[in-house]
């Protein structure tokens, strides 16, 4: 089908001839390998860019936040008397910060109760040991001297029934003789009446003795077995008296506790170590909702960034980050220390309008180095822009 070239074309028409030639050869060749490669070749995935830096608004506050001291719920109405810190103050736990009106009245009745408490200790004491030693050789000695008035009066009263019963007899023995008498009619009826009468004379003055002495011996012997009876109470000590007694002591303690706590209610103490940041109540004032002072550990100061949740799981502790404010004389430096385990609404907000004020962040607290801590121990609550290194 090739036809030979003719030879009468000129050189010119040749060499056009030869290059169109050359193009659409080389032309189909180029596409033909370019589809080689289109289909050879896999397609390009787009990579999405690596985050770089994570931003936040935040604040700084000290290692254990900003506390606010106030006074006891149970003080109502009080005020404060005596306020023993000022700003910029350090104070150790458990140092009295502030001295309320009620101070005075407290302590005294805890004083009062005090004396109770040794009070019944005391009687707790002589109940234990006794009677003293005096008061029994006392009783021991009124025993012995009514001891021996029974004896003196029982004994002239014996010997006025042995006088009276001599008496009874020899008047018997009278009456007896001149009743025989009578009866051989040597004497009178009238001599013998009188004799008759004389022996019971006798004999009522002797049973009326005799009525005596019982009588005094029954009530001396009573008044002996009382005066033992008492010797005894004296001398004796009780179970029953010792349990009363140290229910006493137990009741007087009890009551010092009380007092104690209430006294303990009139010193406002300090529950940690810091420094006082604010104070809010001062000496005649009655404390508000804010408490009496503001009290935080500014040695070692945080930064809280409220970072977006939708950035929270780029973040993990041991992360550095970067402080800044116009407030500070330079960027402050730190490390991420909590990741927080709440999704909360933003608190600090952005001056820009058209700021978002609703969004959802995680508060992520940042430990600052200890020269970052000690710029920032006077700015607590300071608001910052918080930058962090993924």
């Amino acid at each position: 089908m090739s036809q030979a070239i003719s030879p009468h074309l000129s050189p010119r028409s040749l060499a056009i001839l030869i290059t169109a030639a050359t193009l659409v050869v080389g032309g189909s060749l180029a596409w033909t390998m370019g589809q080689t490669q289109s289909a050879s070749s896999p397609q390009e995935v787009a990579i999405a860019p690596a985050i770089e830096t994570i931003t936040a608004l935040g604040r700084i506050e000290p290692q254990t936040q900003v506390i606010e001291i106030a006074a006891p719920t149970q003080a109502e109405g009080i005020r404060v008397e005596q306020l023993l810190v000022q700003e910029g103050d350090w104070v150790k736990a458990g140092d009295v910060i502030a001295i309320l009106d009620s101070y005075s009245r407290l302590q005294a009745a805890q004083l009062q109760a005090q004396k109770q408490v040794q009070v019944a200790q005391a009687n707790l004491a002589k109940v234990r040991a006794g009677a003293k030693q005096g008061e029994i050789k006392a009783q021991q000695a009124t025993i012995a001297q009514i001891t021996a008035e029974a004896q003196g009066d029982i004994q002239a009263l014996r010997a006025t029934v042995s006088r009276l019963q001599a008496e009874v007899n020899n008047a018997e023995i009278e009456y007896q003789r001149h009743q025989s008498l009578a009866t051989e009619g040597a004497i009178s009826t009238s001599l013998l009446d009188s004799k008759r009468l004389t022996r019971d004379t006798a004999q009522e003055r002797l049973q009326e003795a005799q009525s005596n002495l019982r009588r005094a011996q029954a009530s001396r012997q009573n008044q002996i077995q009382q005066a033992q009876a008492t010797l005894d109470q004296i001398a004796e000590v009780r179970p029953v008296d010792i349990q009363v007694a140290q229910a006493e002591v137990q009741a007087a303690q009890a009551n010092l506790k009380e007092a104690t706590a209430n006294f303990a209610l009139a010193q406002v103490q300090a529950p940690q170590a810091g420094q006082v940041l604010k104070i809010h109540t001062w000496p005649g004032e009655r404390p508000g909702n804010e408490g009496i002072i503001s009290l935080g550990q500014t040695q070692q100061m945080y930064a809280v960034a409220e970072v977006y949740e939708s950035d929270v799981k780029h973040l993990h502790p041991g992360l550095g980050a970067t402080i800044s404010s116009d407030a500070l004389t330079g960027p402050l430096a730190g490390t991420v220390e909590q990741v927080g385990y709440q999704v909360l609404r933003q608190n600090v907000i952005n001056t820009d309008p058209a700021a978002n004020t609703d969004a959802r962040i995680v508060e992520v607290r940042i430990k600052l180095d200890p020269a970052s801590s000690q710029k920032a121990a006077r700015y607590t609550n300071l608001q910052v822009k918080v930058v962090i290194m993924p």
